[in-house]
């Protein structure tokens, strides 16, 4: 006997919430009928746990309902679970809760009961455009800060083939892919002349077709059913992805093909020193992923090459040193335009906070080596906010216990960050430790007094103060005398009483020093 065909099944899965078995049965068949996944639940108590237990994209929920309403389920669900997609249904428009509850609670629309569901189901699937598109945003910043914490790893300096695995380690769970391949030039990824390493297997000319100067070292590394040797490895290229790879690296264009994605690596030159492969049937969703980490790819391998130079004069490298420095500065850099990006409010933030750190190291008479580590560290203090979401940070009222404790993590992120190269082991502690207090009341590590290090208490004072003056969404900026009288209040409890008192000499130039800053921005 032949089975009957059933709607094909949506990733998608709706709980129906409401004490009226009629309901529950013809939404049951209404939701099936268009391919969702349901599970029907009379009793809200039995709701809320169900929900605890088991994940749900959407939930359709009845208001009046016993032993609890609507409202008071939703608000139980929103302690621990911020991310549901919340319909409320009516019995009439009159019984409906306020618009400001709904608001407050975070319920994303409700309709009216009738004998129809139409309007309902119009809902529903507009519910799931927007989980979907959430989905696809949440993708991409969690790959985002996947590739945030594989940079500290790629751009240690090691042995070539171990950056190589871990290039490729790194890669495959963006698009989650088992098997892949990285093929280098190394003495154009240095973009110096330089002996031929004996780290990884090298291509001889016969099997380097498709590199352009067979004089050149060229290096490889695999993993899953690419980890061979170099023989085997040659006998899985086949003739078309060959030709594919010599396109990519001449064109520095990305090409998709039916079984995988190459990406070439390119240096700060705009020349192609190699490509990555990467075998998958499904890249669209993270392609830009993708590109973004073959950038960073490359800019490790760069950073190994310009370092295993041993036989160059120390004025070049001076200059590879200078090179790597300034490649990392400018991504760091654009991390941290991205992080002033999400909050209008504190846009020029950072620099604010970076002159007033000179400043106030120049009136301490600080080194001159001093007051640049001052200066960096004001300008990255809050880079580790990258990887906060945005409802975190643009969020108008007060933050609760999770979400402040997602605000206390930045500090620990950005020291994370800046550690991935050794010319920032200065500026490190600064990063991490600007939000410990004095008393051993702040952040992360709970430090207090001289445990907390003093350029870091610098950066304390004028993080607060920039803070202080500063719009925010959940309040207004104050003027300069009550910030002052903020700062005096606070100085030997959470700010530093000796930083506090050189300060406020400083902002008795106050006129003057925004006319600085001013000057600076403009420029």
């Amino acid at each position: 006997m032949r089975k009957r065909k059933t709607p094909k099944q949506s990733k998608y899965k709706v709980l129906v919430v409401d004490d009226e078995i009629g309901i529950i049965d013809s939404l049951s068949v209404m939701l099936k009928r268009n391919g969702y996944g349901f599970v029907g639940i009379t009793d809200p108590l039995e709701a809320v746990e169900r929900i605890k237990k088991e994940h749900f994209d959407l939930m359709i929920l009845d208001f009046l309902m016993k032993p609890i309403h609507g409202d008071e389920v939703v608000k139980r669900v929103r302690e621990f679970n911020s991310e549901l997609y919340i319909l409320l249904l009516t019995g009439h428009k009159d019984l409906a809760p306020p618009l400001n509850t709904i608001r407050a609670l975070d319920i994303q629309g409700y309709c009216e009961k009738s004998d129809r569901f139409d309007q309902l189901l119009l809902l529903v699937e507009s519910g799931i455009k927007s989980i979907s598109q959430h989905s696809t945003i949440k993708a991409f910043r969690d790959g985002l800060n996947k590739i945030l914490e594989a940079m500290p790893k790629i751009y240690q300096l090691q042995p070539v083939n171990r950056i190589l695995e871990d290039i490729l380690l790194e890669i495959l769970p963006l698009i989650n892919s088992e098997n892949a391949f990285i093929i280098v030039d190394e003495t154009s990824a240095g973009h110096l002349d330089s002996p031929p390493s004996d780290l990884g297997e090298t291509l001889n000319d016969n099997e380097n077709a498709f590199v352009e100067e067979k004089q050149k070292s060229t290096i490889f590394g695999a993993i899953g059913r690419y980890k061979t040797n170099m023989e085997n490895f040659m006998e899985l290229l086949d003739a078309e992805l060959m030709e594919q790879i010599g396109y990519a690296r001449t064109e520095n264009k990305v090409i998709q093909l039916d079984e995988g994605i190459i990406l070439p690596l390119i240096n700060e030159f705009q020349e192609s020193i190699g490509v990555i492969f990467v075998e998958t049937s499904d890249v669209e969703d993270g392609l830009e992923l993708l590109k973004i980490y073959a950038s960073q790819a490359a800019s490790s391998l760069n950073n190994a090459f310009l370092h295993s130079l041993v036989n160059v004069k120390n004025d070049e490298l001076n200059r590879t040193y200078v090179q790597l420095k300034g490649r990392y500065m400018d991504t760091i850099k654009a991390l941290r335009l991205v992080v002033d990006a999400k909050d209008i409010y504190t846009r020029g933030h950072s620099d604010r906070v970076s002159y007033y750190c000179e400043k106030i190291g120049r009136k301490y008479n600080l080194s001159d080596e001093d007051i640049e580590t001052l200066r960096i560290g004001g300008m990255f203090h809050d880079v580790g906010k990258i990887g906060t979401r945005d409802d975190i940070i643009l969020k108008n009222d007060k933050l609760n216990e999770r979400e402040y404790d997602e605000i206390k993590k930045h500090p620990l992120k950005g020291a994370h960050i800046l550690s991935a190269v050794s010319m920032f082991k200065d500026v490190v502690p600064l990063v991490k430790c600007h939000h410990e207090r004095i008393n051993g009341t702040g952040y992360p590590e709970g430090l207090k007094g001289d445990e907390i290090p003093f350029l870091a208490r610098v950066i304390t004072v004028a993080d607060a103060f920039d803070a202080m003056m500063s719009d925010r969404l959940y309040r207004s900026k104050l003027g300069l005398n009550e910030a002052i009288l903020q700062l005096k209040k606070y100085a030997g409890t959470q700010c530093d009483a000796g930083v506090v008192d050189i300060f406020v000499d400083l902002l008795e130039d106050y006129d003057n020093m925004q006319d600085e800053l001013q000057a600076t921005f403009d420029t």
